[in-house]
């Protein structure tokens, strides 16, 4: 008998019989990564590959990331242009939009364009991804969102922010849509990261700050955290926001 009262028969059962077309490391996982060529996005596509994935990877820029890696260009700001490059995949496993930018701005100095831009691809681009994918998604597939920790609010950093909790609202009506799937949606919501976004002129009046442990978070740490919530062990976790951020958001 376990902690929770389940027998353990009934939970080793439960273990087995649960375990979906994007769980096993035996299985021809199949996952689809936005903004794979740079960042981020990069690290979680090579950490799929490298655990044996196959990766689907759409960004403007073309990447080569080796065997098992397919790459699609695409305009993420042009929401129209999502489903057309995704009209020919296959069945997939696991869906990670990871494409995104940020531009910066306290109030008196907000660009309207600068919001429509990031909207469009942290929020548009990442419902008509999942929208044109849904019906070629496995049962007990994975969503994951790349949020940021500043969906909270952040000074300096409205418009942004506003994007980022956007993309929590989609995830968590995503995951009360698809539960009876066994799917799941997630933001993974990281804090300052060592990426080249952070050098980007665009959030120049608004600077990174070291977190409270002493480092920018490693975006292969993200990746591994993304890796964690489309495998086995994620089944369990739906409609969250899970921040990885120093100690950030202390």
């Amino acid at each position: 008998m376990s902690d929770d009262g389940t027998p353990d028969a009934d939970r080793a059962g439960r273990g087995a019989g649960t375990e979906r077309a994007g769980d096993g490391a035996g299985t021809d996982r199949h996952a689809v990564v936005t903004g794979c060529s740079s960042g981020i996005g990069r690290a979680i596509a090579e950490f799929l590959l490298a655990d044996g994935w196959r990766v689907t990877g759409l960004s403007r820029r073309a990447v080569d990331l080796g065997d098992g890696f397919s790459w699609l260009g695409c305009d993420l700001s042009v929401t129209a242009d999502v489903a057309r490059a995704v009209a020919d995949v296959g069945s997939v496993d696991a869906i990670v939009h990871a494409a995104g930018y940020q531009v910066a701005a306290p109030l008196g100095r907000l660009d309207p364009a600068a919001l429509e831009g990031m909207l469009a691809v942290h929020v548009g681009a990442a419902a008509a991804l999942v929208d044109a994918l849904v019906d070629r998604l496995s049962d007990g597939g994975r969503i994951v969102l790349i949020g940021s920790r500043t969906a909270v609010g952040v000074a300096g950093k409205s418009q942004y922010a506003a994007t980022k909790a956007a993309q929590v609202a989609l995830a968590r009506s995503w995951a009360a849509e698809l539960a009876p799937r066994g799917v799941t949606a997630n933001v993974v919501a990281p804090g300052p990261t060592d990426t080249p976004m952070l050098a980007d002129p665009a959030r120049a009046s608004s600077a990174p700050v070291v977190p409270p442990l002493g480092a920018l978070v490693d975006p292969v740490d993200v990746a591994a955290l993304v890796a964690f919530v489309l495998g086995p062990h994620g089944r369990s976790i739906t409609g969250q926001a899970l921040v990885v951020c120093g100690g950030a958001s202390l």
